[in-house]
């Protein structure tokens, strides 16, 4: 029995997919990365930037990876530990993740093995046995357990060869997910270091800014004897594949009702505030027939658990939820996300937006924003016991998610603008480039700004401008003879809010920007300077800045950047019959294993299939994300659909 459970773990016969065979470094000489990747996971080649990060992990290189989410970081780290001798341990932050993630593994023929308080005593045994056997690839771990004594003993004695730090943005204080377990890693590096035995770490995430990027280099790598600074890799945010759309809230549990039921039978999110918020929106969503599921955590932990599986494992499974969804979730299929609410952030925006269209398919997203959500989160900062300096960043962060909600321009150029990453042309996929607001020459308003910026010496907050702006006097005002410039009253056409709305403007426009980790400091750019001489054009939505500008006003569309939205996986109407069987015999076969739909095939394999109709085993291996473990399982039973549905 202890041999049978030992198997188990190692991904080898006699596991639920019948012997797939067990990917090992070769006997002869080791493969090629790109070889593997194909023999492996069935993929054709690396995505965009994939190749070059899997490349510095086999060289040995510390490094930080910054990837949007869909872009295939798990790749990153899974591919080498094939390829390299010793263990590869995965610090991931949810158990749900790290199951998902074990199953899709051991799927594709691969050794690995979770430990985690959801084991039971005989799965523990198995994957400690393998582990030590040396017969694990790779072992998946929480920050929690690391942290154990025990752990870093027999991580260190069976010489674990890389530590690959997964949602790696965790271990900054002051970022969306923090999770101070997270610190071990630092912590059992540099032990290591002084021992004389150097690890490798290699840290991944999708959300991270320059703040939380340094904040990351220094808890997780920091100085450690014979280890040079980790190489950083920033992989763009640009994630053409989503749609993006903010709206006023208007009616939002019928806005998100007819967002929904447009994507009918789709697997989808949508995010509330609160758990009130979360109850109501998914008895309305139920009461309108769509099959939508509860998640937040003041339910039972049996149910929270049922709903999650059956959101991952099922097909057209809607799940209405606050943010602690999400991060665990490795479905791939996800084709849409609506916030209800504003999130809190920027970064938590994209991260949450992330989970749709991970396959690289297009999916939609839709943001609901209003004035309640801003005061509510203005609210929640000032309540918090955060110091004053980190509050001052936070409220620079609202600002910045306000300047996306109301931005003028391509929504996508002002999303990664944020990031630092500049987008040259207008996307033509976001709501603003399908529909452009009206908008108005902001010239002078806008030379008025930077005008208070400047002449206030650039160090200080929206509030302070706002208020030279308008001629109010405040104690700061008056304390620093601000109220003597010439620019003190310029802006009285303006109320604050309306200023409010016009500074958000000019951010979002790459005009001003922000120190956040300094008070919340309004500076003035290049570009900023060039409007402030005339050399710029300045154009602003008229719906966010009320009363503001001339009746008329103007508008352009964007011109769309060609080729970068993929196309949705096109199935002819008379297949769509072969593509049902197909997904009802995966739905059949995940349930018997006990795992989610998508780590038999994804949707797009699907696709391909019901469209190429392959009718041998070789024709099925040409279709995307057929390895050889998954076409030895399935390849006959799919081929039988295919078969009885020509018949």
């Amino acid at each position: 029995m202890a041999r049978e459970a030992r198997r188990e773990a190692q991904g080898t016969e006699p596991l639920d997919w019948g012997g797939a065979p067990e990917a090992r470094v070769p006997s002869e000489g080791p493969e090629s990365a790109e070889k593997v990747l194909s023999r492996i996971w069935g993929y054709p080649g690396f995505r965009p930037g994939q190749g070059e990060i899997v490349q510095a992990v086999m060289r040995g290189e510390d490094l930080l990876a910054i990837m949007p989410t869909g872009g295939g970081k798990s790749l990153c780290y899974q591919l080498p530990a094939l390829l390299r001798a010793g263990p590869t341990v995965v610090v991931s932050p949810l158990i749900a993740l790290m199951q998902d993630q074990v199953a899709a593994l051991r799927a594709l023929g691969v050794a690995a093995g979770a430990l985690t308080s959801a084991n039971t005593p005989e799965e523990t045994r198995a994957v400690r046995e393998a582990l030590w056997d040396g017969a694990l690839r790779l072992l998946y771990i929480s920050p929690e357990r690391l942290a154990l004594p025990e752990t870093q003993e027999t991580l260190t004695r069976v010489g674990v060869s890389l530590l690959a730090v997964d949602e790696a943005h965790c271990v900054a204080q002051w970022g969306h997910d923090f999770r101070p377990d997270y610190l071990t890693v630092g912590v059992f590096r540099r032990q290591m270091a002084q021992m004389g035995r150097p690890l490798q770490v290699a840290a991944f995430t999708a959300t991270a800014d320059e703040a939380t990027r340094g904040e990351i280099i220094e808890k997780l790598f920091g100085a450690a004897e014979g280890r040079d600074a980790p190489r950083v890799f920033i992989r763009g945010f640009d994630r053409p594949n989503l749609r993006l759309a903010f709206e006023p809230k208007k009616s939002p549990k019928a806005r998100i009702l007819s967002f929904v039921k447009a994507r009918e039978g789709q697997a989808g999110l949508v995010y509330c505030a609160s758990r009130k918020g979360v109850e109501k929106m998914a008895e309305h969503l139920t009461d309108n027939g769509v099959r939508c599921l509860p998640y937040h955590a003041g339910l039972d932990p049996a149910v929270r658990q049922a709903h999650q599986r059956a959101f991952v494992e099922e097909d057209g499974v809607v799940m209405a939820a606050t943010i602690a969804f999400g991060m665990g979730v490795d479905k791939p299929d996800v084709r849409f996300v609506a916030h209800a609410d504003l999130p809190k952030t920027v970064e938590s925006y994209y991260q949450e937006i992330g989970r749709a269209g991970r396959d690289g398919l297009p999916a939609d997203t839709l943001t609901l924003y209003g004035f309640d959500d801003m005061k509510l989160r203005r609210r929640q900062i000032e309540e918090s016991d955060a110091p004053e300096e980190r509050k001052r960043a936070e409220r620079a962060r609202l600002g910045a998610l306000l300047a996306l909600a109301e931005a003028p321009i391509c929504r996508r150029q002002t999303l990664l603008a944020y990031f630092g990453e500049t987008l040259t042309e207008p996307c033509g996929t976001c709501d603003l480039c399908e529909r452009p607001p009206e908008r108005f020459d902001g010239k002078i308003a806008a030379q008025k700004a930077i005008s208070a910026m400047l002449r206030t010496g650039e160090r200080f907050g929206m509030g302070h401008v706002i208020s030279v702006l308008r001629g109010e006097s405040t104690e700061m005002i008056e304390k620093c003879r601000h109220d003597q410039l010439k620019t003190f009253g310029c802006g009285g056409e303006y109320s604050a809010n309306e200023w409010r709305a016009i500074l958000r403007q000019l951010y979002a426009q790459g005009l001003a920007d922000i120190n956040v980790l300094n008070h919340g400091e309004w500076f003035v750019t290049e570009a900023g300077r060039q409007a402030m001489r005339g050399e710029r054009e300045v154009w602003l939505r008229k719906d966010a800045v009320t009363g503001a500008g001339p009746s008329s006003g103007w508008s352009a569309s964007g011109k769309a950047r060609s080729g970068e939205r993929p196309p949705a996986p096109t199935v002819d109407p008379s297949d769509n019959a072969l593509l049902q069987a197909l997904k009802a015999k995966r739905l059949e076969l995940a349930r018997e294993a006990k795992t989610p739909a998508y780590v038999i095939f994804t949707d797009r394999t699907l696709a391909e299939i019901a469209t190429i109709k392959p009718k041998t085993l070789e024709d099925l291996s040409l279709c995307h994300g057929v390895g050889e473990a998954k076409l030895k399982k399935f390849g006959k039973v799919f081929l039988e659909i295919v078969e009885q549905e020509a018949a």
